[in-house]
């Protein structure tokens, strides 16, 4: 991972949260809250919230009762993420380091994380964290893509801005959110946390767009893939979101578009 690929700053975290949001996270967003409210928890901690998609999907779920406390390493994306959250007495939002959490052991029914281990420099250490801070019991509720070909949109902006840059293609995408897609080695990491009851679930889902532009904004400039593309030249933004653009409406059509998507749901208890 490059350190650049962290870097949810600028305008990142307004565009992530207005176009990449609605396109690839709110629906698995919604399954994770299902899959947390099944545990019918009391306390729940989130990592790496991001803009608070899947804060708000766990708050729309469940009871008043539960406390929710929300972290991500990046002010910005958390202070963008409690402006989009109407007041709620129950949601605590915290500046945190997933792999060094400021909170006293076993405090959590549950952790959840939407893609966002694959950001953790060192996810074993992430993981352990997040055992130490769990109930005996409690569950630990996160996903991760699967790799980039089974996930469409960005698979083709890839494969265009590959095509634009060939002397250094920008590989962010494939690297990391979809670089940590391989299930074998995601059970043997959170053994090593102390994890030993782990579960994986393949989720489906299709994204859709009201225009191929929608998507080449949410990618090119909504994530750090922006870092890599403007690292080329001053001018190389507006060429890489017209290139991609182009590149999903030759695959997907030039009106509302919709491709495939695929990530694991994974449970892990302490």
């Amino acid at each position: 991972m490059l350190a650049t690929d962290r870097a949810f700053a600028g305008s990142i975290p307004e565009i992530y949260d207005r176009y990449l949001a609605p396109l690839i996270f709110e629906s698995h967003a919604f399954d994770l809250a299902q899959r947390i409210a099944l545990t019918d928890p009391t306390t729940v901690l989130e990592t790496a919230a991001g803009t608070g998609v899947l804060t708000r999907s766990i708050a729309s779920r469940l009871p008043e009762r539960v406390r929710i406390v929300a972290t991500d390493l990046n002010r910005q994306m958390l202070e963008r993420a409690k402006a989009r959250q109407y007041p709620n007495h129950r949601i605590e939002w915290q500046q945190a380091d997933a792999l060094s959490l400021p909170f006293a052991g076993q405090r959590f029914d549950v952790v959840a994380c939407q893609f966002g281990v694959m950001f953790f420099p060192d996810r074993v250490q992430g993981y352990k964290e997040t055992h130490r801070v769990l109930k005996p019991g409690g569950r630990f509720v996160f996903n991760v893509w699967d790799r980039i070909s089974e996930n469409e949109f960005a698979d083709t902006v890839t494969e265009a801005l590959a095509t634009l840059f060939p002397h250094a293609p920008p590989r962010f995408l494939a690297r990391t959110p979809h670089g940590y897609h391989d299930i074998d080695s995601i059970r043997a990491d959170l053994g090593a946390a102390g994890f030993a009851d782990i579960s994986v679930d393949t989720v489906r889902h299709i994204s859709k767009a009201s225009s191929p532009l929608d998507p080449a904004i949410a990618y090119c400039q909504g994530t750090p893939l922006r870092n890599e593309i403007q690292a080329q030249s001053t001018s190389s933004l507006e060429d890489a979101t017209k290139q991609a653009a182009e590149a999903l409406a030759n695959r997907f059509g030039s009106g509302e578009i919709a491709g495939r998507s695929r990530a694991f749901a994974i449970t892990a208890i302490r």
